[in-house]
């Protein structure tokens, strides 16, 4: 994404939760090609216990969102599959979840902040998007006010080499942090709106033409503790661990194919965070949604990142300038690796109010550890 506040729609509902910042196993409900869901029995007793019926949440139970319904802690994570929930519309009038960051609320200096960097225009990707950007695409949920979206990207899976189904984004857009929960309803559209057509021409466009390679839904979701217990819709709160990565299985079926195969690739991601210093510079990607953009076409910037500390405790992050705005949140932030291929190194966390800069967490052991309990998760399957 873009300019996005680092953290994602506000919510009711509060909850206990480890707060030791290890990762944590996340429960998985699995959509099976003939459109029945297999769910553990250990979690169809948390969400008994919840109040929640499964067969009920498929018919529309999942709009409700009374406090006991927001399902909060790591292992409660359910994401039944909804044949055709995702239909052009949904997609195209998604919002961002994003209210973005007021600069008082980061000027004190608690670690190590660079001056604000100076805005780098975003630039439109060149069409199509599965040539340019085949591992960047959008992840849509439904939040208490809506239909929402952010940006994300396909990653390689060590399980699954070469057949990887995890894809990348902030946990902003995965859960709302310390006063919410899960969200519902993510799906992963690779190459959404993939020949660029504009928004005209994607009122009367079919669900293929908008997303060409399909819709895949999370049958498990993992964000860092830290984004569980201390996210903030403003402000920065937990803004150094917002990173999510989600495991995804396609709708319609794929052919046997795995997400990384059908789209075409897939990124490695670093988990030992280069030093700013070492950093020549970093492509961020997304679909920013709100004004002056309309959420239907990818973008990118590239500048070379300063750093930004919001808590002294806490990771200092990337920052770079760009003009993208809410929406971009999650998409990938890429650099050059070592052996002169890309690699993702950061996702689009939060941006000032105004648009200008965007910053993203540094990824290091907890970001390591997100990504591997859910590799793990999937090993033998």
């Amino acid at each position: 994404m873009s300019a996005l506040a680092l953290t994602a729609t506000a919510c009711n509902g509060d909850g206990d939760d480890n707060a030791d910042g290890k990762p944590t196993a996340t429960a998985t409900a699995g959509g099976n090609r003939d459109g029945k869901i297999s769910i553990p029995d250990d979690l169809k007793k948390r969400l008994k216990d919840h109040g929640i019926d499964v067969d009920k949440w498929k018919n529309g139970a999942w709009k409700n969102w009374n406090r006991q319904d927001w399902l909060r802690e790591a292992n409660d994570f359910i994401n039944p599959i909804i044949k055709g929930l995702w239909d052009p519309d949904r997609m195209r009038h998604a919002d961002d979840p994003d209210q973005g960051v007021d600069d008082n609320d980061i000027s004190g200096d608690q670690g190590v902040t660079d001056p604000t960097p100076q805005p780098v225009k975003a630039q439109a990707v060149a069409p199509p998007y599965h040539t340019s950007a085949a591992a960047s695409g959008k992840l849509l949920f439904d939040a208490p006010e809506g239909t929402m979206v952010c940006s994300a990207t396909v990653v390689t899976d060590p399980a699954h080499p070469g057949k990887s189904n995890l894809v990348w984004t902030a946990g902003h857009c995965v859960h709302a942090g310390k006063k919410g929960g899960w969200y519902r309803n993510l799906a992963f559209v690779p190459s959404y709106n993939n020949q660029g057509m504009s928004a005209a021409r994607l009122q009367n466009a079919s669900r293929s033409e908008v997303a060409p390679y399909g819709v895949w839904w999370a049958d498990a979701a993992k964000t860092s503790q830290q984004w569980i217990s201390e996210g903030g819709q403003t402000g920065g709160n937990g803004a150094s661990y917002d990173f999510a990565v989600i495991h995804v299985t396609p709708e319609q079926g794929s052919g046997g194919k795995s997400l990384e195969e059908t789209v075409g690739g897939a990124l490695p991601v670093n988990f030992n965070a280069p030093a700013v210093s070492q950093v020549t510079g970093i492509t961020a990607s997304g679909y920013p949604a709100a004004a002056p953009y309309d959420g239907q076409l990818l973008y990118r910037c590239q500048d070379k990142p300063g750093r930004l500390s919001i808590e002294q405790s806490d990771p200092t992050m990337y920052r770079i300038g760009c003009t993208m705005t809410g929406g971009s949140s999650g998409g990938g932030w890429v650099e050059t690796g070592a052996d002169g291929k890309p690699e993702l190194v950061s996702n689009t966390s939060i941006g000032p109010v105004s648009a200008g800069w965007l910053a993203g967490p540094r990824l290091g052991e907890v970001a390591k550890g997100v990504y591997e309990s859910v590799s793990k998760q999937f090993a033998g399957r």
